[in-house]
């Protein structure tokens, strides 16, 4: 079977480098401020195909909240919704240009559920506006964008504007109780976060040329701030995710929500790792993906490591009846290693897999829009975990793990356990993913990993540094149309 590498030449030679400076400003008027505890809260939603649908059906359960606009580039997606909510006497304003959703003095705050790799265009241009921000996850496409979007952010706090994120475990309950409970050492110290993505994605088909948008989108505004590149796969919307320019696989996709659960069990460092190493491959079908289906990811953080551990195919055969490969019962979810047992979402048990604590009130639909709403009321976060810094570091370790996997050569699989000598949970997770490989019967000598090298990782610069930085490097920068350029922060 032929393998594809998920790189695009084509638009990799037609990048153009942004500028990593954060200087000048985001203007924020006067007039977006606090609305405290009686005013309706008037809000509009971008992009609502998909979470963004959520977002509305949220929104319209929150008492004081006036859902005033809605914008989508699609307008059979528009005129849908539109009708939807008429039945309910509900009338709102309707854009297809987020540039003038963002300019309505009538909205207050918006929520964004676009494709990721417009989000902190459309977040800085709402911040410009004075809006309240709401920023579905990943918050950012790249690493730079992310840095602009905390900058602009910053600014935005000091005048009452709150940026959330959209990691709905951060106002989980049974989550919290379970950072709580191994916080106080109930099964010893943390020996390692371990995020696991194990969701069977099916591939997407391959085109022989360039397809049409359908006639109901504006291409030229769902593009944003990408150019009109040529679409080249079969389905429109959604399977963006899997190619560079818009989306970032399966790790900065389902993968944020792991990522963040994983760092919160570290205690929310600060700082990005200084190192990042990610291997994997496009495995089982050839088609118009560029991202790897199957991806591990190290992230060694001081004390205690991270590892994502992304598997995208069946549990064998290449068979997708035979359903998603599952680790310690987990098949997307986190499991904390600790010296005694360990924490596998809503449970703890001891390191003979006998439950011995079960977390009450665990993913039973946390309320996080109206926590949203209750910081835009407040003109302050009401909570330390609606902070968008942890949806940035979110976000950011996705971005570190596809950089070192898309710089990544052919490697052998003893090579990459020679790389990991010494760590033990690591070496067991990768002989994990080796297993799940030759269940579904992938010879590695001719389908190889592609395995990046160690990165170094200068988190005050937000560069890559060392021996292989400028390639790295130049994986975080992104060509911007005219007229879609981001604001200076």
């Amino acid at each position: 079977m032929r393998i594809v590498r998920a790189m695009n030449a084509t638009t990799t030679s037609r990048r153009h480098f942004l500028a990593t400076s954060l200087a000048g400003a985001v203007s924020l008027p006067a007039w977006g401020a606090p609305l405290g505890a009686n005013g309706d809260v008037r809000v509009a939603v971008i992009g609502f195909r998909g979470r963004g649908g959520g977002h509305i059906k949220e929104l319209l359960k929150v008492p004081g909240v006036r859902l005033v606009a809605l914008c989508d580039v699609d307008s059979a997606v528009v005129d849908k919704k539109v009708a939807e909510l008429a039945k309910s006497n509900i009338r709102v304003k309707t854009y297809r240009d987020f540039r003038e959703c963002c300019a309505d003095k009538d909205v207050d705050a918006v929520t964004i559920a676009t494709p990721n790799h417009s989000h902190v265009l459309i977040a800085l241009t709402a911040l410009q506006h004075g809006k309240h921000v709401y920023v579905e996850k990943p918050v950012s496409h790249n690493l730079i964008e992310s840095a602009k979007l905390m900058a602009a952010a910053t600014k935005a706090a000091a005048k009452g504007i709150v940026v959330q994120h959209g990691m709905q475990r951060r106002s989980d309950e049974g989550w919290a109780s379970a950072m709580q409970w191994v916080k106080e050492g109930h099964i010893g110290k943390p020996k390692l976060s371990h995020a696991v993505v194990h969701g069977l994605r099916m591939s997407i088909d391959k085109v022989d040329g360039p397809q049409q948008p359908p006639a109901t989108v504006d291409y030229k505004l769902w593009s944003a701030p990408r150019p009109e590149l040529p679409l080249m796969r079969k389905q429109f919307h959604y399977d963006w995710h899997w190619q560079w320019p818009y989306g970032g696989g399966d790790i900065g996709n389902q993968g944020p929500h792991q990522y963040d659960v994983a760092r919160w069990a570290l205690g929310d460092p600060d700082t990005l790792p200084k190192r990042v190493m990610s291997f994997g491959n496009r495995w089982g079908y050839v088609d118009d993906g560029q991202s790897a289906n199957c991806q591990m990811a190290y992230h060694p953080y001081e004390p205690v490591p991270l590892i994502m551990d992304k598997f995208g195919l069946p549990m064998r055969n290449v068979d997708p009846k035979s359903g998603e490969p599952p680790y310690k019962g987990i098949r997307t979810g986190n499991i904390i290693h600790c010296e005694g047992g360990y924490v596998a979402e809503s449970k703890a048990y001891d390191h003979e897999g006998k439950a011995i604590m079960k977390f009450e009130n665990f993913l039973t639909g946390p309320d996080h829009m109206k926590n949203f709403i209750d910081s835009v009321r407040a003109g302050k976060y009401t909570k330390d975990v609606l902070h968008i810094r942890h949806g940035h570091h979110a976000a950011c370790l996705s971005h570190l793990a596809n950089v070192s996997y898309r710089v990544g050569k052919a490697m052998k699989p003893e090579q990459i356990k020679e790389r990991l000598e010494g760590d033990k949970l690591g070496q067991e997770l990768y002989a994990e993913f080796l297993k799940n490989l030759s269940n579904n019967g992938l010879d590695l000598a001719q389908q190889p990993i592609i395995a990046g090298p160690w990165l170094d990782f200068d988190a005050a610069s937000n560069r890559f540094t060392g021996e292989f930085a400028a390639e790295a490097n130049k994986l975080c920068e992104e060509e911007y149309a005219a007229g879609f350029e981001l604001p200076e922060v």
